[in-house]
Parts: structure tokens; C-alpha cells; sequence
């Protein structure tokens, strides 16, 4: 494991080479949250609810806007006015894992027109750097940024070290692009990079399907993680707003006791 830098999200702004992740890091810093929401709905409308109660308590609200039934521009667009109302980035969470044109139309065009409206996406490695190279195409003049998926919190993926070493190799490609990665642990001992973890929850046992949990001071303390990404710990409880604030406070004091150390 790689320890991370203990600097703090600030510092770490004027190190990133990302224009996204100074974007991100600043906005942690400044809004005191390292939370990402991770919103797997299936309307419209429980999004944009989500992103209005619980926007302010987050940095992040992850969208899979392909399961989304009733998706429309005119929501999108709600979305984004929630996003600048409550200061929280977009990030959907496409997983991109295709030849470099194709990626490319999927990234703005067809149904959903992702470079419009999402200030972050992702992508497996697994294609190799003309993939990244399509999306920056699209991507980095709108001030986009990319994560590389390297780990998943899902129980058996293939995802070994050696392809982690190599995922890491080729962000060093494109730094200007791909502001970091989603992962179970700190890729790099350089500050510039962000590091988000999926799978986080109180409850760090799992579920049916094969999710792995994380509890959040675990991922940030010993694994290096700067973004924790909650999902159903936050959206299925009996009160999201106040288990969002829970996770929020966790996660903050988990960072600065790291930043601190």
C-alpha cells in the first residue's frame, strides 16, 4: 500500500495538474466535506430531490443516468442549477471501456450528451491510452475531468496490482485530464492525484451481491483515500439527510486527523 501525502486538500490544489482536481480539492477544502453521494435512482425525480436535501453535506453526487427511467434534458438541467446552488460537482459514472471512437460518441453524443452536463467521468484501463486521448478530446476544453478505474469494491474482480501499477502509468500520460482514480487504495505517494473509494459504510460487512464495504476512517487514515463514495449507507436509511451529516463529519475528521499525523 501506498501511503498518501498528509497535505492538505488545499496544498494539494496548487499540485494538481488537473484543472478538475484543483476544482475539486478547493471545493473540499473550502466547504469542509470529503463526501461523494453516490444517487443510483431510478427517476428523475428522486434525483433532483436527493441533490437539493442533500447537496450541501456533499462535494460529489455520482449518477449511472442510464438507469434512470424518466431521463430529460430540462432535469439535467435542473441538476445543474442544484450543483451550482449547493456547490457540488456531477460525476457520472460511465465506466468507459472501448476503442477511442467509440467512447468519444458516447461521451457527447446519443441520448444523453454526458460532456454537457457531467463535470467528472470515468474509465477502465483496460482499452489502453487512445481511450483516454478520445474522451480528453471532448472533455478537457469544457474543464472536464477523468478518473481511471483501477479497483472495484466488488467481491472477485480481476483488478490485480500489476494492473493498478499500469493504470497509475498511464494517468501519467494525461495529467491534465485524468484528475485521479476510483480505487480501494492510494495509487501514489504524489499529492496531485485524488484517490476515491466506492464501497464505503458503517456497517463494513456487505451485501448478497458481492459489494465490499469500507468503513470511512479506514479508507482515509490507512488507505490513503480522499474521496469516500456512499451509497445506499446514505440513500436507503431512515434518515438521509442525518446520516449524510454523519458520514460527512467522519469523513472530515478522518482528513484531518491525516493531515495532522
Amino acid at each position: 500500500m501506498v501511503v498518501q501525502a498528509h497535505l492538505s486538500y488545499a496544498k494539494r490544489a496548487a499540485l494538481a495538474k488537473s484543472r478538475f482536481a484543483q476544482s475539486l480539492f478547493s471545493l473540499m477544502e473550502t466547504k469542509r466535506t470529503n463526501l461523494a453521494l453516490s444517487a443510483d435512482v431510478l427517476h428523475m425525480k428522486e434525483l433532483l430531490h436527493l441533490g437539493d436535501t442533500l447537496g450541501p453535506e456533499i462535494c460529489i453526487l455520482k449518477t449511472h443516468i442510464d438507469i434512470v427511467r424518466d431521463f430529460s434534458k430540462a432535469a439535467i438541467n435542473e441538476l445543474k442549477t442544484l450543483a451550482a446552488k449547493h456547490h457540488f460537482f456531477i460525476f457520472e459514472d460511465r465506466k468507459f471501456a472501448d476503442i477511442g471512437q467509440t467512447v468519444k460518441y458516447q461521451y457527447q453524443e446519443g441520448l444523453y450528451h454526458i460532456c454537457n452536463w457531467a463535470d467528472l467521468t470515468n474509465a477502465h484501463a483496460l482499452p489502453g491510452p487512445k481511450q483516454i486521448e478520445s474522451l480528453a478530446e471532448v472533455g478537457l476544453p469544457l474543464g472536464r475531468g477523468l478518473l481511471l478505474i483501477a479497483e472495484m469494491s466488488s467481491k472477485g474482480h480481476l483488478l490485480t496490482p500489476d494492473y493498478c501499477k499500469a493504470t497509475l502509468e498511464m494517468a501519467k500520460q494525461y495529467p491534465d485530464f485524468v484528475a485521479g482514480f476510483i480505487t480501494q487504495h492510494a495509487l501514489s505517494s504524489d499529492p496531485a492525484w485524488i484517490n476515491m473509494a466506492p464501497g464505503i459504510h458503517l456497517d463494513a460487512s456487505g451485501d448478497r451481491l458481492g459489494q465490499q464495504y469500507v468503513q470511512p476512517d479506514i479508507a482515509i487514515i490507512d488507505r490513503g483515500i480522499d474521496v469516500i463514495i456512499v451509497g445506499r449507507g446514505i440513500v436507503a436509511a431512515e434518515d438521509p439527510l442525518t446520516t449524510a451529516k454523519q458520514y460527512r463529519k467522519l469523513g472530515w475528521e478522518a482528513y484531518l486527523r491525516r493531515a495532522e499525523s
